[in-house]
């Protein structure tokens, strides 16, 4: 004997719906094959709706009109697949059906109210039309069928909206039924019969239970699930997409996640079965030749000793606390008393080792309830000052570990803990069961699916997710979002899932968050006539519960720099070519640095002072390891590198300026070059990183050209340029007569800063660097007389967007490596 379950997605449709008949046929030809439906997917919450909207004197028309049309194509399309369907008679007991629907919403709204006993006769409706239609269908297709009705053979105990069937009791009926071998055994879901033979309903949901009822009842030799998807799995496949398809796990396991918030099963489900120990197997109608998830006896899987992480949204947590607590005995008891006369669900528990506090979790829903109950309960002790005003934490949310072999993991809540501190979760409350089976931590409601993900992505290995924004995608940001591209696949074989969910340039943007495609980008954000703001960026990330978000700025604005400190309170990583922020004031300055730690985020920008040079990250190593600066003395500016080189092959400046300005070397207008603000802003950088608390105003600038070259347009400078090419030729050549050459220096010492044009010597690190090269000279305490040097180009797109991109994995806490 097997048992069949299908929920309402299942039999949504007429193409699903015969999909099932199917399925029951086949299984049938191969053992004694009974089967429990669900009600159409969305007829139950329509039938719902018109209860609370009839009570509350609204219209239901439009409930009723959907809820019509559903079966009316539904049976049509089922008589077009099936030529001897019973069309007009199922037709009719629809009609009929719904007309008694109807009759009794007429009675409701006189009456002002809904007894539970109406109320449960009615929500049921639909899986009983959907047995009497899959009963008439399967009659077409040539089988004996044999229905069986809940209400005189599931003897239940409880209430009319939530009640329990008593297996022992509905075994004895059900047997005394003498349902031929032959026949396909239906029944409607959700649907039993109380001790009066009055109808009574399961709870919502309640046909995954009505099946292990059954399944118990005839002493099944298994129970199938089906549903729309493959099985359980590790996790919510919407919210976290690489969620594994679990193979098989223990009955325990599966109350656990149940429990605890998975959705593939009612909580009820499992118990009937496990004590009778019938395997359970999750299957998907959509695609029956799937595996599915066997739930069963089984030895505990080494392999995956974590089967789940589930959430259970929209809870409250209730604080009883106080003097009283200590020492009393049964205080816990009537705290538990009082919840259960209530009616109310306590989902996790928690006490204080002094016994001074209590704290426990209840739905969102119940909390008010809660609250009125605990204060009648404890009213003198409350007067009395021996317990504490209740405390309350709402919107909260639960987010739940499970697995058999976490009794012999070590380490694997510290991993826990880990991943929700890395994503800068706060934990409200820790609870264990003794079983070991799982661990719960209670957390802010509007992070709980962001706790789920990092927790999977920690506890699974699955690929670590980089959400990255772009901001600039000009030359270099261009030359960056390329670079990614070619690389992206190779980093997923890493492990890294780096998406770029946003480009932005200053007129337009396109946003994916789920990772645009970067194949033809450069005219998808051309033909976007969608604009944005830095503040839209954060909520976009909130509304998408981005695990990583990273901002990488390409530009050199200063509005954007400004808004990095809010970006890092906000949870983005922030990476950075621009200078802006980090040459802003000292204040700043140490908000980015403080705001950064708080947040558990990195502030990258490495390429702030070397392009792909990694500058910051050496020197930041050098003092982490106890060393000092001495002196420090560098070739800061690539452009600046080439000019100064062709002076030494006898160009003039006029001609070096022209041609670095050609090869893209220089900026747009190269008197932001030759200014030496850039070199001073790079200097002020490496001095700040050494411990110096210095403005920008502060470093002392040597520029290349004369204050009035600064007027005028680009083409007038150029024109104008030549002017000093004399003055320059006799300074290389005076230079030269001592065996040194010009270079154009940023240099610290003694606590002061100085960008300046130096004639160095052959001993001089700096002797021969040009064509573009940037050259940095540390003398430390470690490195000395012989600095720690640091050489390579420090100009062109491809270079800094390599140091870039470099920046940007390491915000991650993988190891890219063979």
């Amino acid at each position: 004997m097997k048992v069949l379950k299908f929920g309402g997605t299942s039999v949504a449709n007429a193409e699903r719906f015969f999909s099932v008949a199917r399925i029951i046929e086949n299984n049938a030809k191969q053992e004694q094959t009974a089967t429990v439906l669900s009600a159409p997917a969305k007829i139950t919450n329509h039938l719902v709706a018109m209860v609370e909207k009839t009570v509350a004197g609204q219209d239901i028309q439009d409930n009723i009109t959907e809820a019509e049309k559903i079966f009316a194509d539904l049976l049509d399309g089922l008589s077009k697949q099936q030529s001897h369907f019973a069309y007009e008679e199922m037709k009719r007991f629809a009609l009929n059906e719904l007309n008694h629907l109807k009759q009794l919403f007429h009675g409701i709204r006189l009456l002002g109210q809904c007894p539970d006993s109406i109320n449960a006769s009615i929500i049921c409706r639909g899986e009983k039309l959907s047995i009497a239609i899959m009963q008439a269908l399967l009659k077409a297709m040539g089988h004996s069928v044999t229905v069986i009705n809940p209400v005189e053979t599931l003897l239940a105990e409880g209430d009319y909206l939530e009640s329990t069937v008593d297996i022992n009791q509905s075994t004895q009926r059900i047997k005394a039924l003498n349902i031929p071998k032959g026949d396909i055994i239906l029944m409607p879901g959700f649907t039993a019969g109380n001790a009066q033979g009055e109808l009574v309903v399961l709870g919502r949901n309640g046909s995954d239970y009505s099946a292990a009822a059954l399944a118990a009842c005839l002493r099944a030799d298994s129970c199938e699930i089906w549903t729309d998807v493959d099985g359980v799995y590790t996790c919510d496949p919407r919210l976290v997409p690489d969620a594994r398809l679990l193979k098989t796990m223990s009955y325990q396991e599966a109350m656990e996640l149940s429990y605890f918030g998975a959705k593939v099963l009612h909580p009820r489900t499992i118990l009937p079965i496990a004590q009778f120990q019938i395997p359970c197997l999750i299957k998907n109608t959509n695609n029956p030749q799937a595996p599915g998830t066997l739930i069963g006896t089984n030895e505990v899987d080494v392999s995956l000793p974590v089967k789940g992480i589930t959430n259970l949204n929209n809870m409250a947590m209730i604080n009883v606390s106080g003097p009283g607590l200590k020492g009393m005995v049964g205080m816990s008891a009537r705290v538990f008393s009082a919840m259960s006369a209530s009616g109310i669900s306590v989902v996790l528990i928690t006490q204080s080792s002094s016994e001074y506090s209590i704290s426990f979790c209840v739905p969102q829903i119940e909390l008010l309830l809660a609250e009125q109950a605990l204060k009648e309960e404890f009213y003198l002790e409350l007067k009395d000052g021996l317990i504490e005003p209740i405390d309350v934490i709402e919107n909260l949310a639960i987010i739940s570990v499970v697995g058999d072999g976490m009794r012999t993991l070590r380490g694997l809540s510290a991993n826990f803990f880990t991943a929700l501190a890395k994503a800068n979760i706060n934990i409200v409350a820790i609870a264990q069961g003794s079983s070991e089976r799982s661990i719960s931590v209670v957390v802010d409601n509007d992070v709980a699916i962001m706790g789920v993900r990092v927790t999977h992505q920690m506890l699974f290995g699955t690929d670590q997710i980089l959400d990255v924004f772009v901001i600039g995608v000009g030359g270099v940001g261009g030359a960056l979002v390329d670079q990614i591209s070619r690389q992206q696949q190779w980093l997923k074989k890493k492990q890294i899932d780096l998406r770029v969910c946003g480009l932005f340039n200053s007129k337009h943007c396109v946003l994916n968050r789920d990772g645009l495609t970067l194949a033809n980008w450069r005219e998808h954000i051309k033909n976007s006539n969608q604009s944005y703001t830095l503040d839209a960026i954060i909520a976009f990330a909130k509304e998408n519960r981005l695990l990583n978000p990273i901002l990488v700025d390409c530009t050199s604005s200063a509005t954007v720099a400004n808004k990095y400190a809010e970006l890092l309170e906000n949870g983005f990583h922030v990476v950075t070519p621009n200078k802006k922020a980090n040459t802003s004031s000292m204040d700043y300055y140490f908000r980015l640095r403080q705001a950064a730690s708080k947040s558990k985020r990195k502030f990258q920008y490495d390429t702030n002072v070397g392009a792909g040079l990694p500058v910051i990250e050496n020197l930041q190593n050098l003092l982490n390891a106890g060393d000092e600066l001495s002196r420090f003395s560098g070739i800061l500016s690539g452009s600046l590198s080439f000019i100064f080189g062709k002076l030494d092959e006898g160009m003039s400046l006029s001609q070096a300026t022209k041609l670095a300005k050609e090869k893209g070397f220089t900026e747009p207008d190269p008197r932001d070059d030759l200014s030496g603000t850039d070199v001073a802003r790079k200097l002020l950088i490496l001095a700040r990183e050494s411990g110096l608390q210095l403005e920008l105003e502060q470093i002392n600038v040597e520029s290349v050209l004369p204050a009035s070259y600064a007027q005028g347009s680009i083409d007038e400078f150029m024109q104008k340029l030549p002017q000093l090419d004399n003055d320059f030729k006799h300074r290389v050549e005076e230079a030269k007569q001592s065996g040194k050459v010009l270079r154009y220096v940023g240099s610290i010492e003694n606590g002061q800063c100085n960008v300046k044009i130096e004639a160095v010597d052959s001993d001089d690190p700096l002797f021969k660097i040009k064509n573009g090269e940037n050259a940095l000279a540390f003398y430390t305490r470690y490195y000395q007389p012989i600095p720690l040097v640091l050489r390579g180009y420090g100009a062109g797109n491809d270079v800094t967007a390599a140091g870039i991109f470099a920046d940007i994995l390491r915000t991650t806490s993988s190891k890219i490596g063979g």
